[in-house]
């Protein structure tokens, strides 16, 4: 393989990586809230 194929490889690989990592940052900070709202009501209840 060449040198450019590898790094085209790298690059339409790398990115929906990068994104998913993102995400999956994003919704465990929203899904860590989730939790601690519901564990407030359960209380209030």
């Amino acid at each position: 393989m060449e040198l450019d194929n590898v790094i085209d490889l790298i690059g339409n690989i790398g990115f929906p990586i990068v994104i998913t990592l993102y995400l999956l940052f994003r919704f465990e900070k929203k899904i860590d809230e989730l939790t601690e709202t519901i564990a407030k009501l359960i209380k209030k209840l």
